[in-house]
Formats: C-alpha cells, structure tokens, sequence
C-alpha cells in the first residue's frame, strides 16, 4: 500500500482524519479543486452543503479511479468551504458520509479546512482539492 495513516503519539487524535500519512507509492497524483459540477458541468445540491460535498468527494472518487487509485491513495485533502462557522460541520460531515458510503470507502487522510470569502462561481460552497501517491 503506498499510503499509511498514523496518528502520533502526542497528537490529539481527531475523529474524521489521520493526524499523518506515509506515502510510499512512485507515482505521484494531484487532483485539482473539484466542486458540486456533474459530469455534465450541471452544479449540484444550490444551497446544500452536504449535498456539494457530496459531488466534490464523488468527483476526487472519479479522478483517482481515472488513474488507478482510490481513497486508499490520498496522502492529503484539503477543504474549502465558503463563510465558514463551526456549526457547518455537522453539513460537512454528513455530505462525506454520503459520499464514502457511495465510493464503499472511509477518506481518512490528513486533511485542512479552510475558510475562504468565496469560490470561482457564486453558487459553489465548498471545494476539495488532494493529493494521491498510487505504486
């Protein structure tokens, strides 16, 4: 496996992601920031957080299945969610749910969420960008 999730020892350990990832693979994938669009460039869930999270995870699933690789091969995700408060965390949470249970997968690399004032299109909420190391 080109990519192992460690939490350290003296690090908290936090519930939706490894603290670490080792990533030993030799190929080397990064994805670019995917948002809510279908395959038809159609935005989904306008106004549904969950829902865009969904899509954004779907779209990282279609990508790595593109070249090979799976969730299993994320060193590192990262999140931008629009006007971000902590209590859009349970949105977020549910819409990766969603999405895992659809791909059959637990994306539980190191990741970063980020606020940001807005996205290339104003109905984007959120968009997630990673980074895969696939043998």
């Amino acid at each position: 496996m080109a990519i192992t999730l460690v939490n350290p020892v003296g690090l908290p350990e936090i519930d939706a992601y490894q603290q670490v990832s080792i990533a030993t693979g030799s190929k080397l994938v990064h994805i670019a920031g995917q948002v809510a669009w279908d395959a038809d460039g159609v935005n989904v869930g306008e106004g549904d957080l969950a829902a865009q999270v969904e899509q954004c995870f779907l779209n990282i699933g279609t990508a790595l299945a593109e070249v090979g690789g799976s969730f299993d091969n994320v060193a590192k995700l990262t999140v931008y969610v629009v006007d971000w408060t902590p209590d859009k965390m349970p949105q977020l949470m549910e819409g990766i749910t969603r999405a895992a249970v659809k791909l059959g997968v637990t994306p539980a690399a190191p990741a970063t969420l980020l606020g940001v004032a807005a996205l290339d299109i104003p109905d984007h909420l959120v968009e997630v960008e990673a980074t895969a190391v696939i043998d």
